[in-house]
């Protein structure tokens, strides 16, 4: 394809090759630190099959994970910009924008109620499930719905079996390389390191290279959002949000949003809400 493309990687940590426990994916957690490590290679390893590719592409790598702070910014590739820190526009997706020629999802994991499957949630414990226009979306489907509002494809996804699964039901076209399968919410049987990266590597250039022929996904507003959340106390909060109603279940908030930006924007606010307790 003619110019040079604008390429986005989002990583994320729980789909990342050996991680298969909470306390690895957390700051402060036991193997945090080296979990950091793993991840920073996988992303690398996209990078390199991005960058022998498309040598003139442009390079933003969003860290998605927890706060955002995980990747080692002296150990990722130099080629490449690095956005990091939260709270921010677009979340897991900043960096994101109408140039954006292709998106790759590194380390991602499947959505909540998926199973088995490792570590599978929704941008938090708090949110039980996440729907648009009744469609059960995980992370996977609302990261890859905001990049085809941006005209984005997601060309490929790396995690557990079930996390791939979840993006070629979204996006049958795109390349996924599942790096190790799910024996439980915290047990899986994986590939070494090593053997995960060189498979990235290899399958991150060819999807770039085919990024044509995979379809952006695309869902046109207005969507109605409904998320249901663990605690009647978020529930509650979130009734102070204008355009924000109860529906039917007692834990269940519904919004109707304009487009897709909109109700992304809203699951993010109904997260923060969630970590406010009772006075």
């Amino acid at each position: 394809m003619a110019g040079s493309p604008r390429v986005l990687i989002s990583a994320d940590l729980e789909g990342v090759s050996g991680i298969v426990h909470p306390t690895e994916t957390n700051p402060g957690g036991y193997d945090y630190e080296r979990s950091r490590e793993l991840m920073t290679a996988e992303v690398n390893a996209a990078v390199a099959g991005v960058l022998a590719a498309e040598p003139s592409a442009t390079v933003l790598v969003a860290d998605a994970h927890g706060p955002f702070r995980n990747l080692l910014p002296e150990r990722l590739d130099r080629r490449v910009r690095l956005v990091r820190g939260k709270p921010r526009p677009l979340g897991m997706m900043a960096g994101l924008d109408g140039a954006t020629g292709a998106v790759l999802f590194v380390g991602y994991h499947a959505r909540a109620g998926t199973g088995p499957a490792v570590l599978a949630h929704t941008s938090s414990d708090a949110l039980l499930d996440v729907r648009l226009d009744g469609r059960p979306m995980g992370e996977i489907g609302l990261n890859a719905a905001l990049a085809g509002h941006a005209g984005a494809p997601v060309v490929l996804l790396s995690g557990d079996e079930a996390a791939c699964a979840e993006l070629a039901d979204l996006v049958p076209d795109a390349l996924t390389v599942p790096v190790k399968r799910a024996l439980g919410q915290s047990a899986a049987e994986t590939l070494h390191p090593e053997e995960a990266r060189e498979r990235l590597r290899e399958a991150a250039a060819t999807a770039v290279s085919r990024r044509a022929e995979v379809r952006p996904l695309v869902l046109p507003g207005p969507v109605r959002l409904e998320v249901d959340l663990f605690g009647p106390y978020t529930v509650d909060l979130a009734m102070l949000v204008p355009g924000v109603e109860r529906a039917a279940g007692g834990r269940t908030v519904a919004f109707g949003a304009a487009d897709l930006p909109e109700a992304y924007r809203m699951v993010q606010l109904l997260v923060q809400l969630a970590q406010i307790k009772p006075g």
